[in-house]
């Protein structure tokens, strides 16, 4: 029943997170060939540092807030988790002007940190600095619209964060697309005014967002003003303002930081990558390699960590909640269903990713001119899928257990082994050394999160290693068959175009869901994973 209640607060956040995803990476496919590789390694440039400084000037605030208002309604003190959430909202107007000035004042220092030079670059230093400005004015109202969801979520109410992330994405997505049509097909054609202009559609998409939250704030705030009024204290009884704001805190600076954990990791490609190519002989590789990684082929494995991430906005105030009256079986369930369903998605996801790199690339992005680039780096970044996902939950595990301090530790050993190897694997491997690098770094990361839980939760990994090596074996078989449909229909068909390349990967896809659903309906792991429906009668 409890890992029933779980998937029920995760189906709308699954949805929409699922959704966004495809809308944010779908875009790609229309923005590659408007402004290119070099024009969205310019955009990844200007990202990197807007997405590590979000997180900063939210602070966490979304889920520590959710932890919060989930630990104090499980208490049954709605007025103090009310009154944080007001005294917050000034406190986040401010957080997002200070971001703003911090990021737009400090592009130059950004840019010369991540431009490097080379021979028939597209773009120069102050493109960098002017990309990095333009996406700063976003932070301006992010701020706020985490702290509204994050109070919504303290509720178990997930549509309206659900609904904004949504608008927001489609809103942002249209505004980019318009504005490089524009500056590329009917403008002056220059690429970095285009990409300047594109990153504009944060700022859109987050006014968007926002307007949707005040909307369903307004539907539920005669019932929120009820269930107050209800546990209001008397002055000289309430909790100082300083006091919630120091368990809020203690909450939100470890949540910001694993928040950060694969901005983090992409980070460290963006600013070594092209140095470290340069050092190697593969200078002219450099930028379209940033581009292909961060920008391409990295939203594509990003697409079945939907589940994933919201998984890990619902776990931390049900964990909490769960914790606090310390009901132990019911935490043990929750952290057992969850295991169980990310590695039932995500291992299949990404290898069948793996199998099918070249038809997919080949269908998104064309056979342009790092078509072997781009396949050879989605297949062996596909798998890293499986560690980000997990990742993502143990890390909203321990939270929601109060263990903050070791996710914290994990990530900081993780990050301090992909900072210090990937210059050096990149000399030793080549292009994808840095791939390699983000494999030892999370993975090391993700067996201390996993140590952590065993140790501190009691929890016995018996089950989940039985399910893992079953669905490791379901996986290779729907790999063998995903491999000889595909291959078969290569050598059948011959060389096709873009677009008629889809019938044949699409069969195949079509043909290893089947193959992999069938196993696991007739071994009864579906029923086990997914619940009674998918159960044999």
């Amino acid at each position: 029943m409890a890992g029933s209640k779980l998937m029920q607060g995760t189906k709308a956040l699954t949805l929409a997170t699922l959704i966004s995803k495809i809308i944010g990476f779908l875009y790609i496919i229309p923005f590659f060939p408007l402004v290119g590789e070099q024009g969205v390694a310019l955009y990844q440039a200007g990202y990197m540092p807007y997405g590590i400084m979000i997180a900063l000037a939210t602070m966490g605030v979304p889920v520590a807030l959710s932890k919060f208002v989930s630990k104090y309604h499980a208490l049954g003190d709605y007025d103090t988790a009310h009154r944080l959430f007001k005294s917050g909202i000034p406190l986040m107007l401010f957080m997002g002007f200070l971001s703003f000035w911090i990021l737009f004042l400090g592009a130059p220092l950004l840019a010369s940190i991540v431009y490097t030079a080379n021979a028939g670059d597209q773009y120069g230093f102050d493109d960098v600095v002017f990309v990095i400005r333009m996406v700063s004015f976003a932070l301006l109202v992010i701020p706020v619209m985490s702290l509204i969801r994050g109070y919504m979520q303290g509720f178990q109410q997930m549509v309206p964060t659900s609904v904004s992330q949504v608008i927001e994405q489609i809103i942002r997505i249209v505004f980019i697309l318009a504005a490089a049509f524009v500056i590329m097909n009917l403008g002056s054609g220059n690429m970095p005014l285009a990409i300047g202009f594109a990153t504009l559609g944060a700022l859109v998409g987050a006014f968007g967002g926002l307007a949707v939250l005040i909307y369903y704030y307004r539907m539920q705030r005669m019932y929120i003003l009820k269930k107050v009024s209800e546990t209001k204290q008397p002055a000289e009884t309430r909790q100082p303002l300083p006091k919630m704001y120091k368990e809020l805190i203690s909450y939100a600076l470890p949540l910001s930081f694993v928040g950060l954990s694969i901005p983090l990791f992409q980070m460290i490609d963006v600013y070594t990558i092209d140095g470290a190519m340069a050092a190697a002989g593969l200078g002219h590789l450099g930028k379209p390699f940033i581009g292909v990684l961060t920008g391409m082929a990295h939203k594509i494995v990003l697409i079945p960590m939907a589940l994933a991430t919201a998984l890990s906005i619902t776990l931390v105030p049900i964990i909490t909640r769960a914790y606090v009256s310390g009901d132990h079986t019911i935490l043990q369930t929750y952290i057992t269903q969850t295991y169980q369903v990310i590695l039932f998605i995500t291992i299949p996801a990404s290898f069948g990713m793996f199998v099918l790199a070249e038809p997919i690339y080949y269908f998104l992005f064309g056979a342009n001119e790092s078509f072997v680039l781009g396949v050879e780096t989605l297949r062996y970044y596909a798998p890293v899928t499986i560690l980000f996902a997990i990742y993502a939950v143990t890390g909203s595990i321990l939270q929601g257990m109060n263990r903050q301090k070791n996710a914290v530790l994990s990530l900081v050993i993780g990050l301090l082994l992909k900072l210090g190897l990937t210059y050096v694997f990149i000399l030793w491997f080549g292009a994808y050394g840095a791939i390699w690098t983000t494999y030892i770094g999370f993975g090391v990361a993700l067996a201390l999160n996993i140590y952590a839980i065993g140790r501190h939760a009691n929890f016995d990994y018996t089950i989940i290693f039985r399910r893992t090596i079953l669905i490791t074996i379901f996986t290779g078989m729907m790999m063998m068959a995903v491999g000889l449909i595909w291959g078969g229909m290569k050598v059948w068909l011959g060389d096709v175009s873009r677009i008629g390349v889809a019938v044949p990967l699409f069969i195949s896809v079509g043909a290893g869901v089947v193959v992999y659903f069938y196993l696991s309906i007739r071994s009864h792991l579906a029923g086990k994973v997914l619940g009674e429906r998918f159960k044999i009668r």
